[in-house]
């Protein structure tokens, strides 16, 4: 192999191996409101977004759980996260979602109030969670820093975990 071949080899295999560096330094996630706040949980948990649709209610469960519904044959639970959050009931209206999220066998589908948009940010740019939520029991993962907001990054195997 020639000198030339050699060196343009080279440069190639550096050139990818930085791109795959600077996207491993990116964290993909998907912004939503409930209430006043804006959250996020990483994109690859997400299994889909849908406009609310009938569900059946289930009798004695916690109040933030408001049913089930049926999706492709499978019964999944569907949790409100204003409830859950401690916050006051809100009637849908056309901007509320149904988030549908996996982590692992775990699957359930959770009422937002309205999506954002698709979040790219810098690991850098995420920091812990606050001193008063750490422990392995809060639900948030870090605190995504933008120029213009802060947003909360959800842990998605927490909102998965059933306490009914």
């Amino acid at each position: 192999m020639s000198e030339k071949l050699k060196e343009i080899i080279s440069k190639q295999s550096k050139s990818e191996q930085e791109s795959i560096n600077h996207s491993e330094d990116i964290v993909q996630l998907v912004g939503f409101i409930i209430g006043d706040e804006e959250y996020a949980v990483p994109i690859l948990a997400i299994q889909e977004i849908i406009k609310p649709f009938p569900w059946t209610r289930v009798p004695q469960v916690p109040k933030y759980v408001v049913g089930v519904f049926n999706m492709r044959g499978a019964v999944i639970p569907l949790i409100d996260l204003r409830l859950k959050f401690g916050l006051s009931p809100k009637k849908h209206n056309e901007d509320t979602r149904f988030i549908v999220m996996r982590h692992g066998d775990d699957i359930a589908g959770f009422v937002i109030d309205r999506l954002t948009m698709a979040i790219r940010i810098k690991k850098s740019r995420i920091g812990p969670a606050p001193e008063t939520a750490n422990g392995d029991d809060t639900l948030i993962d870090g605190v995504g820093k933008q120029e213009d907001r802060i947003i909360t990054i959800l842990k998605v195997n927490k909102l998965l975990e059933r306490d009914f």
